[in-house]
């Protein structure tokens, strides 16, 4: 009979997890099978696959037909090119020796490589998580900046409203009324030599008071006399 080696869908909706099977073609897709010989889960970066290379090789070598996919994945890790070498120690190309050392080497590049996308895709997210962090902190300040400049009035409605506001009566009077030290000192100086001015006719008047009662006193003797 016909025997495919192929992937059988299992995984909740929008996460499929794939086994990889050994079945008839002529079975369902998710029937029954034959053997699994691995798994293959596409939701992490890069895929999860674990696969049996030396069961998917001796399925191989048997005439198993792999699909596209299931071709793509035996690739990946390394089946197809150990089938390769196999073929080459049947015909006598090369010893079993030269062939399991061709494909450790294959296989230490191929860990190379899948180590460093790893280390990429991880120095990668770091640096979007940072250029993430950076730009939420820039929108932060922005949002403050534009918060402060809606509560703080424009600086021309300020003078606006400065040179609009009228000048009471209070402030404007001690500008006028507020005399200098020089014009107080000029207008008191005249109030104290009032005083004197009122003062000299008094003490002019003061020799007339006596001559009259100088007169008296001599016009009674004079009368005394005549008697």
């Amino acid at each position: 009979m016909p025997v495919k080696i192929r992937l059988q869908r299992h995984g909740k909706k929008g996460k499929p997890f794939y086994q990889v099977v050994v079945a008839d073609s002529r079975a369902p897709r998710d029937g029954r099978f034959i053997e699994r010989v691995g798994t293959y889960d596409p939701n992490t970066n890069p895929a999860t696959i674990h696969l049996d290379v030396e069961r998917s090789v001796e399925w191989l070598s048997n005439g198993a037909q792999p699909t596209d996919t299931a071709r793509a994945i035996l690739s990946y890790k390394g089946a197809l090119y150990k089938h390769h070498l196999q073929v080459g120690v049947r015909k006598g190309a090369l010893t079993q020796e030269e062939a399991d050392a061709k494909f450790s080497e294959w296989l230490q590049a191929k860990e190379a490589r899948i180590e460093a996308k790893r280390s990429k895709l991880s120095s990668s997210a770091e640096e979007a998580q940072k250029a993430r962090k950076e730009a939420e902190r820039k929108k932060k300040e922005e949002r403050a900046q534009a918060i402060a400049a809606k509560n703080t009035p424009p600086a021309e409605e300020v003078e606006a409203e400065a040179e609009e506001a009228p000048v009471t009566e209070a402030e404007a009077a001690p500008a006028e009324e507020t005399p200098t030290p020089e014009a107080s000192a000029t207008e008191e100086a005249p109030a104290e030599e009032a005083p004197a001015a009122e003062e000299a006719p008094a003490a002019e008047e003061a020799p007339a008071a006596e001559e009259t009662d100088a007169a008296e006193s001599a016009a009674q003797e004079e009368e005394k006399k005549s008697e």
